[in-house]
Formats: structure tokens, C-alpha cells, sequence
């Protein structure tokens, strides 16, 4: 596999792994459980770990696509830039899930602060992972860049009128 291939496989982990971190921190909060709440904490330490081989590959990734056709340098440079800040906002996050995970094993009385401010924190990340992911994804499917009407858009199929 070149770092294309390892891109695409590991890209979407830093986005879902912050995803689901928040749904599971959300849940602990919820439920008033502290595991699960330190299991939330975990999958942002984890997307924070997992970012770093995802950023590193993109170099790899870029080589691959940027002389096919419909693959502009400007996508590529914007995808880059959002990348590289969400990198260092979810290598944030991921330190401070760990001090708030830490704080929780060691029974300190400001855990659950730390782990409320880590929320909030992964919530702001999770809307940047969005811009990423999708930046990303505009590379090469020209069907979701917002600007999808005519070169690059797909024809209309003539199908069933949705306006019933």
C-alpha cells in the first residue's frame, strides 16, 4: 500500500473517533457514569494519536491525485490548510482528554470540570473534523463541492417529481 491508500484509511478515524467521543462523553455525563465517560476521553486520546499517520500520509496522497483531471491545486492547498489546524485542535483536545482522563483515575475533586471543558472543546472540533472531511472529499468527488452546478455536476436523472 503507498500513503494514498494509507490515507484514505486512516483519515476517518481522527473524524469519527472525535464523533463518537463525544457521544460517549455525552452518554457518561448522562447516565452519571465515570467509566464511560473516561471511555469518551479515551476516543479523543486515540483521534489525537491516529491524526498524526492521517496528516503525515496526505503528502503521499497529494503526489497521487494532483495531476488527474477535475483535481485542482486550490482543493487541494484549502483541504492542506484546514488539515493542518485540525491536527494541532485535535492533538489539543487529545492532551486534554488525557489530563481529564487522568484527573478521573486518580479521583480528583476537578475531573469532571476538566472533563465538561473537554467536551466543549471536542464539540469545536468536531465542526472543524467536519470542514476537513469534507475539504477532503471534495479532492476527488466533484458531486459534493458546494459549487456542483454545471462543470462537475452531476445531469439531472429526469426522474419523478419531488414536489408532491
Amino acid at each position: 500500500m503507498n500513503q494514498a491508500h494509507w490515507h484514505l484509511v486512516l483519515n476517518h478515524l481522527p473524524i469519527l473517533g472525535t464523533l463518537f467521543g463525544i457521544l460517549v462523553l455525552l452518554a457518561g455525563f448522562l447516565f452519571k457514569q465515570g467509566s464511560v465517560r473516561q471511555t469518551g476521553l479515551g476516543l479523543f486520546v486515540f483521534s489525537a494519536l491516529v491524526a498524526i499517520p492521517a496528516f503525515l500520509t496526505g503528502e503521499g496522497a497529494e503526489d497521487a491525485v494532483e495531476g488527474l483531471p477535475g483535481v485542482g491545486e486550490n482543493l487541494i492547498e484549502r483541504h492542506e490548510d484546514l488539515a493542518n489546524f485540525f491536527l494541532w485542535t485535535v492533538i489539543g483536545l487529545g492532551v486534554l482528554a488525557l489530563a481529564s482522563l487522568l484527573a478521573s483515575l486518580n479521583g480528583w475533586k476537578a475531573a469532571s470540570l476538566l472533563s465538561l471543558i473537554t467536551l466543549v472543546v471536542a464539540l469545536g472540533t468536531m465542526v472543524l473534523a467536519q470542514q476537513v472531511g469534507t475539504s477532503g472529499g471534495e479532492i476527488r468527488h466533484t458531486e459534493i463541492r458546494g459549487n456542483a452546478t454545471g462543470q462537475g455536476a452531476l445531469p439531472d436523472q429526469g426522474g419523478e417529481d419531488d414536489d408532491d
